[in-house]
């Protein structure tokens, strides 16, 4: 049996995805003794009464590897989110999620235009909503106040893929202290126009951005590996002026402590209310 089968299949892992990004950080063993070995390929053919170890890393802290993102850029800029009121676009597996709830936010709103993708630890909290089916160019403080609410009156709603699940607390309408996003397959200058408006009068931003979603197609090596370094400040150029235009003041942008799945570099962007 594959090796990244196996694990899944073990609950040594909770995703395919996630064991084959153990076995390459070179986390997961097979054998004991001195017959045990490090798998090197999630491929590799594995006995299915195999033996086999995952040893505890840096990536067992969060559900996915964007909570190690995150974690970084919060030190990087010194943020303490304790008690805030937290807004995840592009919430997925729930990684920044994680990270935020570890960090004590008090709720975390997540959006994502997909469905049934957030752990199932994420998603038993009474601190998340997750709302589902949602498309991030869209987002407003009424369609978010719809959603969760509706979900809170009719629970079969958020069994049907349609909304909202998670706990109802009408303390975001106050506005959100942060917005943290991790958004894909788009640019994010069509989707920060809307944030200022989600924002407290103190809130801020903290958005992943992905070049690769940036430069377009025709700058892309195979694999989706931007070609060009130098587009790199175009991309930070491009950034900068949309939040600026949207009514963001932006104070820094820095370099993700760690890079995409795919090797591309990526960096943060943090700003405020202008």
């Amino acid at each position: 049996m594959r090796a990244d089968v196996l694990l899944v299949e073990r609950g040594l892992a909770p995703s395919r995805t996630a064991a084959q990004r153990l076995i390459a950080a070179g986390l997961v063993f097979a054998g004991k003794g001195n017959s045990r070995v490090a798998l090197s390929k999630p491929s590799a053919s594995v006995a299915e009464d195999s033996l086999l170890e995952v040893e505890a890393s840096e990536l067992d802290r969060f559900v996915s590897r964007g909570g190690l993102k995150l974690d970084g850029a919060l030190t990087h800029v010194a943020l303490d989110v304790a008690h805030w009121r937290c807004l995840d676009v592009g919430q997925s597996t729930g990684g920044f999620t994680d990270c935020l709830l570890q960090r004590g936010a008090a709720q975390v709103v997540g959006v994502d235009v997909g469905h049934d993708q957030l752990h199932p630890r994420m998603r038993a909290d009474v601190r998340v909503t997750c709302i589902e089916g949602v498309n991030a160019r869209e987002l407003s403080m009424t369609a978010l106040k719809d959603c969760v609410a509706a979900a809170c009156r009719n629970p079969s709603i958020a069994a049907s893929n349609t909304a909202a699940s998670g706990s109802y607390s009408g303390d975001f309408l106050l506005g959100f202290d942060l917005i943290v996003a991790d958004v894909s397959f788009i640019s994010l200058t069509k989707v920060l126009p809307q944030w200022p408006a989600l924002l407290s009068a103190n809130g801020r931003v903290l958005s992943l951005v992905k070049p690769q979603f940036e430069v377009g197609a025709d700058n892309l090596a195979r694999g989706g590996i931007v070609r060009d370094v130098s587009l790199y400040a175009v991309v930070e150029a491009t950034i900068r002026a949309a939040c600026a235009h949207a009514g963001l003041r932006v104070l820094d942008y820095f370099d993700s402590p760690i890079t995409g799945t795919d090797g591309n570099r990526e960096f943060f962007v943090y700003a405020e209310r202008a």
